[in-house]
Formats: C-alpha cells, structure tokens, sequence
C-alpha cells in the first residue's frame, strides 16, 4: 500500500467526509466525532448521530473533504 492509499484510509477525529448517498435532511457531509473498530459521524445538516464499522463506513465515504487535525503523541510521565 503506497502512501496515498494509507493517507485515504486514515481517519481522523474531526474529518469532514462526503458520503455517497444523501440524508434524508439533505446533506451528504458528516463530521467523525469516534474512531475506532466502529467509527461515529454526526450529520453536519441536522446533527444526527450514526456510528458505522469501519469497513461499511469506507465502502460508503465517497471522498475526504477536509482532515481533521493530527493527533500528538502525550509525553509518558517519569516514575
């Protein structure tokens, strides 16, 4: 898998996706609010909350529209 293929692949917290078909309030763009196994998107038209797995939910993104910011690592503490 080259580089583009894994940037397309990664989801991030805070994502803007298109999906493929609309909701029924008329928006296709959902924002991710959880990743995970199952991966949480609220609808940015009425605020509907969906939580797909993450195979159905990369069968059904039609494209990235913007990412959301990228997580940093937290610095371990001493003991």
């Amino acid at each position: 898998m080259n580089l583009e293929e894994r940037l397309q692949q990664e989801i991030r917290l805070g994502d803007l996706v298109q999906m493929r078909k609309k909701h029924p309030c008329g928006s296709d763009v959902w924002q991710v609010t959880r990743t995970g196994a199952d991966i949480k998107m609220r609808c940015s038209g009425c605020g509907h909350v969906v939580m797909l797995d993450r195979e159905t939910f990369l069968k059904r993104r039609k494209k990235l529209i913007q990412q959301g910011p990228e997580t940093a690592a937290k610095p371990v503490p001493p003991v």
